[in-house]
């Protein structure tokens, strides 16, 4: 269950149109390392996550990153609300304007729409954890391509808030992980697991 506020986790105000830097940003909502993605990612991997400690971080930070998604819609959505037809030939954004006019729509800065292909939901805890790791760093990345090439102060201070969530959540996610292998250690997991961990050897031997 979820408690919405109608209020952005941190504030978006954008004085200047542009669709060039907009077009960019708009990998963070849609792209393959994006806030949709993440927000999928860690909503659908809580509920196979066996250990209640990581599930629950699960929820939170999946729950984040929709929060996220809703900053970055904004961001896009002040760079281009008053944007003319013009601005959008010359900012290079005229085909995203035929195909969706100033609507935000996911997808990459390459103009590929999102797809749940660049995410992954393994149903094993050591692995989902390990791939959100990664996610959260190639987010902080994606961030930093931004902060490289905008020099619009009003969109880089969101940025940077977002990026350092990332970090924060790259770190929450090491300590979960943490934690899962040494829940896993005590149960022995790593030396015998009976389920699923018969030596090719010992077959070889029965056969015999």
């Amino acid at each position: 269950m979820w408690s919405y506020e109608k209020h952005l986790q941190y504030p978006v105000r954008i004085a200047r149109t542009n669709p060039r830097l907009a077009q960019a940003i708009i990998s963070q909502y849609g792209g393959p390392d994006g806030e949709l993605g993440a927000s999928l990612r860690y909503l659908s991997q809580r509920f196979s996550m066996p250990y209640a400690r990581a599930k629950a971080a699960l929820t939170d930070i999946g729950t984040e990153e929709l929060a996220h998604l809703e900053i970055v819609g904004s961001i896009i959505h002040q760079l281009t609300r008053d944007l003319t037809p013009q601005e959008a030939v010359a900012g290079g954004f005229e085909a995203y304007l035929v195909d969706h006019t100033t609507g935000v729509y996911p997808q990459a800065a390459s103009g590929m729409p999102f797809s749940a292909a660049a995410l992954q939901v393994k149903g094993d805890p050591i692995t989902d954890l390990s791939e959100d790791m990664a996610a959260e760093m190639k987010a902080r990345t994606t961030y930093d391509n931004i902060l490289r090439i905008s020099d619009d102060p009003d969109v880089n201070d969101v940025i940077r808030f977002l990026r350092q969530r990332e970090i924060v959540h790259y770190q929450r996610f090491g300590e979960l992980l943490r934690h899962v292998q040494d829940q896993l250690d005590e149960q022995n997991f790593f030396a015998i697991n009976p389920a699923f961990d018969l030596r090719a050897g010992d077959k070889g031997a029965r056969d015999r």
